[in-house]
């Protein structure tokens, strides 16, 4: 086999990498131990959509030796209270977000932490607000979430990848670059792959009776190529999303529809908490940013350093 190999993670299990070369050759790596050790503080230095290098081993496999420089990158805080970060992956065109409004029902907090970090690192993103079926017996909570996101300037997509709606739309979404999909346990996310095409072997669950909260169905992450164009990757479900390396004082920059009326502002260093004159509050009051949408700003503010699930 060829000694020095580059090529893209496409798994990630923690111990393992799968590399698909440039030649479409995938092979298995793991991680030279100094890797380890340049001062990233993350729980995995290498992640799905990295581009490394790969130096073969005696035994047979591959080790990555360098990672190459990435474009972006989608980060949150490993756990509660933790210093350390979590790269869900990296070099991605675009995010789709996966939330549903029951069984389970999404908090508004965590879409707007996600929503914040990638603003943060300039990766669009679009809102899947799926199980539309379910939610259609409650219009007025459809009305109510896509008037507070759609109104901060995101695209919403109606989906029910079980029924079939909205599935050729996403398709289309994702058919060129790499797409990352992300959400909670049990919104849907394997059963979208599956839908978007049927040769994957992405797993799916049920929701938990006990408290109406998801399984986990896919272990590690990993990225598909789909056979209508363009790759995805399906991480893990995730509960929390702690932010990392966000500065207070630049917080309301990565809020789209703050930042259209910032401008209007009677200080320019405006917190758009407390001030006279703040168009940012102006608006609150008007309705015209959503106040759940504001709440999270304020709690995210509040808490300094520390993480709430």
């Amino acid at each position: 086999m060829d000694n020095r190999l580059t090529g893209t993670v496409i798994r990630a299990t923690g111990s393992w990498y799968e590399v698909l070369t440039s030649d479409g050759e995938v092979v298995r790596c793991r991680i030279r131990g100094r890797l380890r050790l340049k001062g990233i503080r993350s729980t995995n230095p290498v992640v799905v959509g990295d581009r490394v290098q790969c130096e073969a081993q005696e035994e047979g496999d591959y080790a990555i030796s360098a990672i190459e420089p990435r474009r972006n990158y989608v980060i949150r805080r490993a756990s509660n209270l933790s210093k350390e970060s979590h790269i869900i992956a990296a070099n991605i065109d675009r995010a789709l977000l996966v939330t549903t409004l029951f069984q389970p029902e999404t908090a508004r907090e965590f879409i707007d932490r996600f929503l914040i970090t990638c603003e943060a690192y300039k990766i669009p993103v679009v809102i899947a607000l799926a199980k539309i079926d379910l939610a259609c017996a409650v219009p007025e909570a459809v009305a109510d979430f896509k008037a507070c996101y759609e109104g901060a300037g995101y695209r919403v997509v109606e989906l029910s990848a079980t029924q079939g709606e909205g599935v050729e739309l996403v398709r289309e979404l994702v058919r060129e670059g790499t797409t990352l999909l992300s959400g909670n346990s049990g919104v849907g996310k394997s059963t979208l792959i599956r839908a978007l095409d049927p040769s994957i072997d992405a797993r799916t669950g049920e929701i938990s009776e006990s408290h109406h909260k998801g399984k986990h169905t896919t272990t590690f992450s990993t990225m598909y190529r789909l056979n209508s164009g363009g790759s995805i990757i399906d991480t893990p479900g995730i509960k929390g999303f702690g932010l990392i390396d966000i500065d207070g004082a630049e917080l309301w920059h990565y809020f789209p529809e703050m930042i259209s009326r910032a401008g209007d502002c009677r200080f320019y260093n405006c917190t758009h908490t407390h001030e006279p004159g703040c168009a940012v509050e102006e608006a609150v009051r008007a309705g015209a940013i959503a106040w759940s949408r504001y709440e999270s700003y304020l709690k995210i503010l509040d808490e300094d350093d520390k993480y709430r699930k």
